[in-house]
């Protein structure tokens, strides 16, 4: 069995991912500015790395301003990887974005772009697993969309996933060996108003929906498929119904 570090280990996915990977007998650590260990300045990394065999990065930027966004992700991933190398670590895997490839313009995006240039070029074996958008996300697309009994979205497609599903999908990547790039997604294709519609409603909310092409996605205008799997991704069994079913409960 491996050693297995997570960094970012004690947040939304992480944890789920120490979690699994310890049911299956692995040595996993969580590791996060919780427990001493900070990717962006470097504190605690090396000692958080040592004897390492696999590293699992499933941080998130602390902020969404663009500059920033790719700021952190740059330094933190070039932190994670130096040390790595150091520590001899065989396997590095890092939780991404599908999309980050395509036409878009959401600054998170391009600071997860930056992230995977960085594990690319480091010499470390890696995988990079590129998730869809969570359903964990809608709410966030619903704020950001609301103007008063409104919710104004684009008209283009989205193929969410659950974060439990996704963080399956890590721990098996990390449990095994380097794969590359590799995408996971949910079983549906969707318009992006129509989860919307269907998430307000499984809510009791009484909102309006309406959608256009030029409508922004988290400050973005993006294409019908930016936020959908290729052909070939992991598919993962969670629909719209389950997830809203298991939010009731």
């Amino acid at each position: 069995m491996a050693r297995i570090i997570v960094v970012g280990g004690t947040g939304h996915v992480g944890s789920r991912v120490v979690e699994k990977l310890t049911a299956h007998g692995h040595d996993a650590v969580a590791a996060s500015r919780r427990t001493g260990v900070d990717a962006y300045t470097g504190a605690g990394l090396t000692e958080a790395l040592a004897g390492a065999d696999v590293v699992v990065d499933t941080t998130q930027a602390p902020s969404y301003v663009p500059d920033e966004v790719r700021e952190y992700f740059a330094t933190s991933t070039a932190n994670l990887v130096a040390a790595e190398q150091a520590a001899g670590v065989r396997h590095h895997v890092a939780l991404t974005i599908v999309g980050t490839d395509r036409p878009q313009g959401i600054g998170y995006f391009h600071g997860k772009a930056e992230q995977e240039r960085v594990v690319r070029e480091s010499g470390v074996p890696y995988s990079l697993v590129h998730a869809t958008q969570f359903f964990e996300f809608t709410p966030a697309i619903i704020g950001t969309a609301a103007h008063g009994d409104t919710v104004r979205v684009s008209s283009a497609s989205i193929q969410p996933i659950a974060a439990e599903d996704v963080a399956t999908a890590v721990a098996r990547i990390a449990a095994g060996e380097h794969v590359g790039d590799v995408e996971i997604a949910g079983p549906e294709v969707l318009a992006i108003g129509d989860l919307v519609r269907r998430t307000l409603a499984a809510q009791g909310h009484g909102r309006e929906v309406v959608t256009a092409d030029d409508a922004p996605y988290f400050g973005a205008r993006i294409e019908d498929r930016t936020l959908v799997a290729v052909d070939g991704a992991q598919i993962f069994g969670t629909r719209l119904e389950d997830w809203l079913a298991a939010q009731a409960a």
